[in-house]
């Protein structure tokens, strides 16, 4: 469960972003947030990654106090939410598998479990046979499906999503949306804050709306407009939807992984190859926080998924 109480963020020059907002959001829920330029959607996004503490109030995710976390704790913090940036935030000179692996190599996952995990994340979001492939040499469509195959893989409880179809055209953002719904009917609980009203309507889900840093509107099925709220986002030009192209195809409706899609040899992928040095510090603190801490205290998660049916999920 996420929860908000009574939670204040007031900015060093004074700009108070959110004012004393309370929220709830179940397990296993899927809710949008929606708001104006201003409104406190980034604001919350970054309270809930630890990016930014709060001014006062109370968050809680899952067994976290967020209010209270120290920071040597924050790294088992983003173990628990995966985030999903706009702008993708992928290593460019690493493929798409040594992207997705990095992350569990950051928290000292075994060997045996990245090679097992990879592959089902990539196949979970329609990349297997990209597996290969630099970045640079995927669609914005594709590169996007890796950044939710990396905040997947270290199998969190919530998946936080920050305007993911921003750099998509409509039909690539239908397909993004449809993957989250997919990855939320397999028990993570997804928060979007959304580029386009029409997605927001189509999934009929719930939608909370922010405005001037309150939360102005919170109600199940469909864009919420009111009075001082209705242009919460773009104005969409009306256009064709294609047809879907370099999809995901038919996702295993249990969860599981169907070992006759493993036909790609990646057995000779030398994972001890890519450099945690060279990788871009930011991005990495975006993923995981303060990665030595998590390196010298690594869970008994990872070491033994098949035993904890909470790790089945995904």
């Amino acid at each position: 469960m996420v929860k908000l109480q009574d939670v204040v963020k007031t900015y060093d020059n004074g700009t108070r972003a959110l004012k004393g907002i309370n929220l709830t959001i179940e397990d296993g829920e899927f809710l949008f947030v929606v708001g104006p330029s201003g409104s406190g959607k980034s604001t919350l996004v970054k309270l809930l990654i630890c990016e930014a503490p709060p001014t006062s109030g109370k968050i809680t995710v899952g067994d976290f106090s967020l209010d209270k976390l120290k920071r040597r704790d924050i790294p088992y913090l983003r173990r628990k939410v995966g985030v999903v940036f706009q702008d993708f935030r992928l290593i460019e000179d690493r493929t798409v598998y040594e992207n997705v692996a990095f992350v569990m190599r950051a928290v000292g996952a075994p060997l045996r479990i990245i090679k097992k995990r990879v592959p089902y994340v990539l196949d979970l979001v329609g990349v297997l046979h990209k597996a290969r492939r630099l970045p640079g040499e995927l669609s914005g469509g594709e590169q996007q499906r890796v950044a939710i195959a990396r905040a997947l893989v270290n199998n969190p409880d919530v998946i936080i999503a920050d305007e993911p179809t921003g750099n998509l055209d409509p039909a690539r953002a239908l397909e993004l949306m449809m993957l989250f719904e997919k990855i939320n009917t397999l028990g993570t609980t997804v928060m979007v804050v959304p580029h386009a009203k029409s997605l927001v309507d189509q999934f009929g889900k719930r939608v909370v709306a922010l405005d001037g840093g309150m939360v102005v509107g919170d109600r199940q099925g469909g864009y919420i407009t009111m009075s001082g709220i209705q242009t919460l986002l773009p104005a969409e030009e009306d256009a064709p939807v294609a047809p879907l192209m370099d999809g995901p195809g038919d996702l295993p409706d249990d969860g599981l992984l169907d070992d006759g899609l493993l036909d790609i040899d990646l057995s000779d992928i030398d994972l001890t190859d890519i450099d945690m040095a060279a990788v871009d510090e930011s991005a990495l603190n975006h993923l995981l926080g303060d990665t030595q801490e998590l390196m010298r205290a690594v869970d008994a998660e990872l070491d033994t998924p098949e035993e904890d049916g909470h790790a089945q999920k995904l």
